[in-house]
């Protein structure tokens, strides 16, 4: 009897990705990027390592202090090894969705993945029926994982050569579909990384100088380059791939003739960390200008506004809010007290930890709000969880009047690309005017930035991005292989309800999934 085929639906992913190759044990160094990265994801991590043709590996859910003791460090040697940290865009929160992914043919391979492939179940019924590969879990990156495997098997190399790599990545462009930035390792070979035709999830790589010689890292973001010391060489580029062989020897190839760099906005809104450089956009100036120009639009339409005071709510929307108070002229103060021991509530699984988790996560401090008409600044609203709830808190702390600014447009659409909006009905702003949410959070006055100030805001440090992926707030999706029978797909696949049944499979499930490693 043949078994069923797994319904793939995307489950990761928007995360945070990292490989070294180097001229000495890099484990400290792996972990370290991924506490640099931990904000891409909270849900889960893990770090692969290749030693003597050997694989080592650590993962399992939890932040990255809590899943790796010095027990694990201990086994986690060798020169070369990628890592990863992760939040689920639907799915469970099971150790068996934790990346990296591994196949031990051929020559043994791990791979760590930031995106989301929009034809992964089709994907999975070609591995089954015609590749002869098995998948075990819902995640698209295993999926992708056994696409890029096969696609080297075929080549029927003992030794697989730069151009053997390159020749199976350019069959992983001609098969996925979607959005993803790719770090994958080939035992006793060396390290390859990718990233779409569209740029649409963000990669970059660097090199450093060591007493042995010249040493390489992939990331997700610069900062994680930074931090170890390594210099910025530049971003992967669209349909780009680079492979660096164990001994240090880099290479790289365009694999995909038609490319375009369209970066997804939404990085620079919310997720990115303001210290980061992407597609050589400074994301810090590009929240500063947000501010700015969300400012701009106030004195237009409210040029004698009574707003005494600009709050932000922490952390992201703080460069913003500051721009915003010195262009209106009134003061910045920072209101919001932030737990900094809760998770990033938006990428929290599911509406009932989020609404509990904001009271914990922020506090006020009542003599900024008391008597005054308050301005609070946040990046985006999104579901309308956090933003409700704050003004609420600010009311009960005698605020006069509470007025609410959005750094970025209304959110109206799903992401299909990896971030956590799948579900159009969980989106406050779907089918609502700017109005009818203004009431819907409790708001004396709210305001949205406008896309086109959003963009210009994103695009001025690197004049060569004509646009970007911005699904999210006018419903184009650049890869052009979405209609409402897919979005009404992921909607029942990942909204709240959803997310609720699968993590109760999961956690029913066989735990042969369970990394070996897994011990407490």
């Amino acid at each position: 009897m043949y078994a069923p085929i797994k319904d793939v639906n995307g489950v990761d992913n928007m995360c945070g990705i990292a490989g070294i190759v180097a001229k000495s044990n890099v484990n400290q160094d792996l972990y370290d990027a991924l506490t640099v990265l931990q904000h891409r994801g909270q849900d889960a991590a893990g770090i692969v390592m290749c030693h003597r043709g050997k694989f080592n590996q650590r993962k399992g859910n939890g932040l990255v202090r809590d899943v790796f003791r010095g027990r694990h460090m201990q086994r986690l040697m060798g020169n070369m090894g990628v890592a990863h940290v992760r939040y689920p865009t639907a799915g469970s929160s099971s150790p068996a969705l934790a990346q990296p992914f591994y196949v031990n043919s051929p020559y043994g391979i791990s791979l760590a993945h930031n995106g989301n492939l929009t034809n992964a179940e089709e994907l999975n019924r070609e591995l089954f029926q015609s590749d002869l590969r098995h998948v075990n879990t819902d995640s698209d990156s295993e999926v992708m994982l056994n696409v890029f495997a096969h696609e080297l098997q075929k080549l029927g190399k003992l030794v697989p050569s730069e151009k053997d790599v390159f020749q199976a990545v350019k069959s992983v462009y001609r098969r996925c579909r979607g959005a993803y930035a790719v770090v994958a390792m080939i035992a006793n070979y060396g390290l390859v990384a990718f990233r779409d035709p569209y740029g649409i999830r963000p990669v970059v790589f660097g090199q450093r100088e060591g007493a042995l010689g010249t040493e390489f890292m992939v990331a997700s973001e610069s900062v994680a380059l930074d931090v170890l010391g390594f210099k910025e060489m530049r971003d992967i580029a669209p349909g780009e791939a680079i492979y660096i062989e164990q001994n240090g020897r880099f290479y790289s190839e365009q694999c995909v003739s038609e490319a375009e760099t369209v970066p997804c906005i939404f990085e620079h809104v919310y997720f990115a960390r303001p210290d980061s450089i992407m597609d050589s956009v400074s994301v810090y100036k590009t929240r500063l200008r947000m501010g700015e120009k969300l400012a701009e639009k106030i004195l237009r339409e409210r040029p004698n506004h009574d707003i005494d005071v600009v709050i932000p709510i922490p952390d992201t929307s703080r460069v913003s809010g500051q721009a915003m108070a010195y262009q209106l002229g009134v003061k910045f103060r920072e209101g919001l007290v932030k737990n900094r021991y809760i998770g990033r509530t938006f990428i929290m699984p599911g509406q009932s930890l989020r609404k509990k988790s904001v009271r914990q996560k922020l506090n006020v401090i009542s003599l900024e709000f008391k008597g005054k008409n308050v301005l609070l600044v946040d990046d985006s609203i999104v579901r309308g969880t956090t933003c409700k709830q704050i003004i609420d808190m600010a009311r009960e702390a005698g605020a006069n009047k509470v007025y609410f600014a959005s750094a970025a447009p209304a959110v109206r659409y799903p992401n299909v690309y990896g971030i956590d909006m799948p579900s159009a009905n969980e989106l406050i702003a779907h089918d609502r005017t700017e109005e009818e949410v203004r009431k819907q959070i409790g708001a004396d006055w709210l305001i949205y930035q406008d896309l086109d100030d959003l963009i210009d805001c994103s695009k001025e440090g690197n004049s060569s991005i004509k646009r970007f992926e911005c699904s999210v707030f006018d419903g184009d999706y650049v890869t052009g292989d979405i209609d409402q029978a897919y979005l009404d797909k992921i909607d029942a696949q990942r909204n709240d309800e959803s997310k609720k049944v699968q993590e109760n499979h999961y956690e029913t499930a066989d735990g042969a999934f369970i990394d070996l490693h897994n011990d407490v």
